[in-house]
C-alpha cells in the first residue's frame, strides 16, 4: 500500500514527534529512507516510546513548543521540508475540560502557526509540496446516530478538545482556500489537507485517560481493571492503520493537490467500532492470570459521546487505503508488544517487527 521508493530521501516535518503516534510514525519513516525532523514538547509520559525505542537518535529532533510562532518558523526553515505532517496536540477529552484554554491554545493556534510558517517559507521560495494535519473522529457534531460520519458532515464537538479540533478544520480550510487552493494548484504546487483519525491503539502508549493504557498498568499490576462508561461505542484502530493513511495521502498529493487537497476519513471497518466493555473483555482474555474489570458506579463527571463511527468510503474508494488488521490482531499485537516489552526485548525491534508484519499481511 505504501511505496518506500517515494519515501527515500525525502524531507519530512513532523510536529508531535514525541508522542505515541509521532514517535511510530518516526521510526517507520526512518524505516523507509525518509530524511526525518521532529518538533514537539518532551515526551508526553515516563516511560515512552520515543525514549524506549531512542527515536532521537533517528531522526532530528527539536524540543520546542507549538505554541512560539518564532520557534516554529525556525524549525520549518531549518527542516527545508517536503512534506509535512502536523500532529503535535493536546490530545484528551478529560484534560480538556481541566485545561479548556490551554487545549483551545495548543490545537487552534498551533496550527495556524504551522500553516502561517509554511505560507512565509513557500513565499520565500522553499518547496513545500504536502501538508496534513491530523485531527481526530470527534470534529463532527455528534449526534449520537448509528451510522460513520463523513467527511462533508456538520463540524462541531461539545468538550473543548473536540470543539478544538473541529476549529483546527476550520483554520486549515481557510488556509487551504485562501492561499493554497486547489484550483490553482499548478501555480503554487501545495496541496493542503486533513485526516481525521480517532482512538488509535498501540504498543507503547502510556498516555493517562486512556483506555488501553489504564488497562495494561493495572494487568501488568495484577490489579483490577476499572472502566467508565463501558457501552460507549468507538472506531478502534492500531495505530499503523491511520498512519499507513497518512502516508498514502502524502504519495497522492505529491504532485495531485488539486485532487487531494481536501479532508478524508481514517477508520476501522464497521464491525470493528465496539464498545469500551468489549474492548476490555478482550483484553483480559488474551492475558490471563486472573485478569478482571468492573464499572464505576459513580455517575461521569464530564460528558462523553456514547456512539461515534466513521465513514472511511471515500478514502477507500479514492486513495486505495482500507484497513489491515481486524480489531481482534490489533488486540493480539498490542499484548505481545506489552508482554516483549516486560521482558525487556529491544523496544524499537518490537516496532519495527510489527510494521513488518503489518505490510507484509497481504503479500
Amino acid at each position: 500500500m505504501i511505496d518506500p521508493a517515494f519515501w527515500r530521501d525525502k524531507r519530512v516535518l513532523i510536529t508531535g514527534h514525541t508522542g505515541f503516534k509521532g514517535a511510530w510514525l518516526c521510526l517507520w519513516l526512518h524505516h523507509l529512507g525518509a530524511k526525518v525532523t521532529g518538533y514537539a514538547l518532551a515526551p508526553p509520559t515516563n516511560p515512552s516510546i520515543f525514549e524506549c525505542a531512542q527515536i532521537s537518535s533517528l531522526v532530528d529532533s527539536i524540543i520546542d513548543d507549538i505554541r512560539s510562532k518564532e520557534s516554529v518558523q525556525k524549525a520549518i526553515n531549518q527542516a527545508k521540508p517536503d512534506i509535512i505532517i502536523h500532529m503535535a496536540a493536546q490530545p484528551l477529552v478529560r484534560l480538556s475540560y481541566q485545561y479548556p484554554a490551554e487545549t483551545f491554545e495548543i490545537n487552534v493556534m498551533g496550527t495556524v502557526n504551522v500553516l502561517e510558517a509554511a505560507r512565509v517559507a513557500v513565499q520565500n521560495g522553499m518547496k513545500i509540496k504536502a501538508i496534513i494535519n491530523v485531527t481526530t473522529d470527534k470534529v463532527y457534531e455528534n449526534r449520537e446516530w448509528v451510522w460513520g460520519y463523513r467527511e462533508q458532515d456538520v463540524l462541531g464537538g461539545y468538550d473543548p478538545y473536540s470543539n478544538s479540533k473541529a476549529c483546527s478544520e476550520q483554520v486549515t480550510a481557510s488556509y487551504r482556500n485562501a492561499f493554497f487552493h486547489p484550483e490553482q494548484y499548478h501555480q503554487h504546487g501545495v496541496a493542503v489537507a486533513s485526516a481525521r483519525a480517532g482512538n488509535v491503539i498501540g504498543g507503547g502508549d502510556w498516555a493517562l485517560d486512556r483506555l488501553i493504557p489504564d488497562c495494561l498498568s493495572a494487568l501488568i499490576k495484577g490489579e483490577k481493571i476499572t472502566i467508565r462508561n463501558p457501552k460507549a461505542v468507538r472506531p478502534w484502530q492500531h495505530v499503523l492503520e491511520p498512519l499507513t493513511g497518512y502516508l498514502m495521502l502524502a504519495e497522492k498529493m505529491w504532485g495531485n493537490g488539486k485532487e487531494y487537497a481536501q479532508s478524508w476519513n481514517f477508520g476501522p471497518n464497521d464491525e470493528d467500532a465496539k464498545s469500551v466493555e468489549w474492548i476490555v473483555q478482550q483484553l483480559c482474555e488474551r492475558w490471563g492470570a486472573s485478569a478482571c474489570f468492573e464499572a464505576e458506579r459513580t455517575d461521569p463527571q464530564w460528558h462523553e459521546a456514547q456512539y461515534l463511527k466513521l465513514d472511511c468510503s471515500k478514502a477507500k474508494s479514492v486513495i486505495g487505503w482500507k484497513p489491515n488488521w481486524s480489531l481482534e490482531q490489533s488486540l493480539d499485537s498490542i499484548i505481545s508488544w506489552h508482554k516483549a516489552y516486560e521482558q525487556k526485548q529491544d523496544v524499537r525491534e518490537i516496532c519495527l517487527d510489527q510494521i513488518v508484519a503489518y505490510t507484509n499481511k497481504d503479500k
